[in-house]
């Protein structure tokens, strides 16, 4: 089964550090949101949506490239790091973009990650330490169970 991840991992690579981890044990290919323009996924069988939290969303990079670029149809899967407490209800958005290109949901996985964005910049940032060694194999564990 083919499978590509895109991702938008940009303060502290919180997100990247998931997805390395899984493609060090798994063929995966990893897409960065901002070096794929017209890119075509028609090929892959699966298609990982992954970024940081950003104002309680996924970042504005992908929900953009779902609506642009997404095939109708595909499976598709979600992992996120957060400096807040991890929540389903960050997936809101992107999950509404995926609902509109008839996407099939397999699952997601969300943990904590270090931000210091905005404000928690003047506190020197929060959820130091994440994610943590448990965090990132309990990325692996999630995407092997995709199986």
């Amino acid at each position: 089964m083919k499978t590509c991840i895109v991702y938008y991992s940009h303060h502290h690579g919180n997100t990247k550090k998931l997805l390395d981890a899984i493609k060090e044990k798994n063929e995966v290919d990893l897409i960065d949101v901002n070096d794929a323009k017209n890119i075509d996924l028609k090929e892959y069988d699966r298609i990982g949506l992954a970024s940081g939290i950003y104002y309680s969303n996924f970042a504005k990079q992908m929900i953009h490239f779902v609506e642009e670029y997404l095939p109708e149809g595909k499976e598709v899967f979600y992992i996120a790091t957060c400096g807040a407490s991890p929540t389903k209800a960050f997936l809101s958005t992107i999950q509404q973009a995926v609902k509109e290109k008839k996407g099939i949901e397999l699952g997601d996985y969300i943990c904590c990650g270090f931000d210091t964005f905005g404000p928690f910049k003047l506190i020197g940032g929060i959820k130091k330490g994440h994610p943590t060694a448990e965090e990132i194999q309990g990325a692996v564990t999630f995407y092997e169970n995709l199986r």
